[in-house]
């Protein structure tokens, strides 16, 4: 689709969009998406002015281009929605057939990240209604509609909860999801699907809490119960609650760090190596970060989170400095091998090999000396063998999902030997 939008930016301490620029989408002669962007002069005229991505959008005049990504920064994509929010935008639309320009103009104002899309100039004030965690049933019923392609009800009710329903589309990942408040904030609210091999809410947050219990920053979370089902309810770490409304924190994702397409076409850009260089030079505290990250992949290998893509990661700046998020979407997988499983990332000299050898073969990058990194694994890998199960059933995860989920956790291939000697 060809067209134009505004950019609106929330900036660092403010709780009012302000209009940064316009976007323009066209296609050039040989029928590829180009993609345009300008800041507007009144914007750059701001003593408090901050570029929309520090790297490839930095504040100035020039008109800026990219064919890349159907001609979308990849900092408007990170505002764009996800798998999941596609589906809801083209069911409340009525439309299967929408443009990348369309995605970003049907999601809701409250985006991850700092970041708005309009067809006007002055840009629309920020929404203050948001879906309570009372109606979490209401909106489990909607999730589960849109999740076996059911028609909606048009009661007035509905249609005021399904607008809410849209809360949330540009958040990660495919799982169902919205937006609630409750007197402490912004919560995601994710919900289990009838198609799930275990309880997902219940693990998920049990492996955000395992984390915490490995010394990793992670995302606030509690569960719910609504009748007999379990949702996940994860605090929004790019916002702050004031008495004038939302602060709002800037969001890029790994996948625009790397310069990296969805795909897996692209997946030689899918790196924790890369990925570090990267943060290296965006983080206001870069070695914390970085060995931060190290943590994370190291965490990621010891309970197989396979699904460890780029769109997991990322930074976020809630004033004017950069630094890596908490980390979220954690989940266990129980690939058949139990020998080799890979990362979704490149995590060393091995590629994406998740073992002790590999995950120690480029810890300089993570400004990490040979002992501080091999101390992290060997912590992290005994926390993580003697306290999962405990921490999942505090947690409230059944017996049967333990089972389930067992052969997760330090798999036997972690270590394998080599030359005789283990890693």
């Amino acid at each position: 689709m060809n067209g134009e939008c505004y950019v609106y930016i929330v900036l660092p301490g403010e709780t009012e969009f302000v209009t940064a620029g316009k976007f323009v989408l066209t296609k050039n002669r040989f029928d590829v998406p180009v993609g345009k962007f300008v800041y507007g002069q009144s914007y750059l005229a701001r003593e408090n002015a901050v570029p929309i991505d520090p790297f490839e959008l930095n504040l100035g005049t020039k008109i800026f281009e990219t064919k890349r990504l159907k001609g979308v920064f990849g900092t408007l994509r990170d505002a764009g929605p996800d798998y999941w929010g596609r589906r809801v935008i083209e069911k409340h639309s009525g439309k299967t057939q929408l443009g990348e320009l369309d995605y970003l103009l049907y999601s809701p104002d409250d985006r991850a990240g700092a970041l708005g899309f309009g067809l006007n100039r002055e840009p629309p004030a920020p929404r203050r209604e948001f879906n309570q965690t009372m109606d979490l049933e209401k909106l489990q019923s909607l999730a589960s509609a849109v999740v076996n392609d059911e028609d909606l009800l048009p009661d007035q009710e509905t249609e005021r909860i399904q607008e809410l329903l849209l809360l949330g589309t540009s958040m990660g990942g495919a799982r169902p999801k919205a937006v609630v408040e409750d007197s402490s904030g912004l919560w995601i609210a994710k919900f289990n699907r009838p198609d799930d091999r275990w309880n997902y809410a219940r693990v998920e947050h049990t492996m955000l809490v395992l984390a915490r219990a490995c010394g990793i920053q992670s995302a606030e979370s509690r569960v719910e119960t609504i009748g007999d089902r379990d949702v996940l309810l994860v605090k929004r770490f790019d916002r702050e609650k004031t008495d004038q409304g939302y602060r709002r924190a800037r969001m890029l994702s790994a996948l625009t760090l790397l310069g990296s397409e969805d795909s897996y076409q692209d997946r030689d850009k899918w790196s924790y190596l890369l990925l570090v260089e990267e943060l290296r030079r965006i983080s206001s505290g870069e070695r914390l970060d970085a060995q931060e990250l190290f943590r994370r992949m190291c965490f990621n290998a010891l309970i197989s989170n396979t699904d460890d893509h780029p769109r997991n990661h990322s930074v976020i700046a809630l004033k004017e400095h950069w630094r890596l998020s908490p980390a979220y979407d954690l989940m266990p997988s129980v690939p058949v091998s139990i020998e080799r499983r890979d990362l979704a990332l490149i995590c060393g000299d091995a590629g994406r090999y998740a073992h002790a050898k590999n995950l120690l073969s480029q810890s300089a990058r993570f400004m990490l000396a040979p002992q501080e990194a091999r101390a992290i694994i060997q912590t992290m890998e005994q926390t993580i063998a003697d306290r999962w199960y405990e921490i999942c059933r505090a947690e409230g995860v059944t017996e049967k999902d333990c089972d389930r989920i067992s052969g997760a956790f330090v798999y036997p291939g972690f270590r394998p030997l080599i030359d005789g000697n283990r890693p």
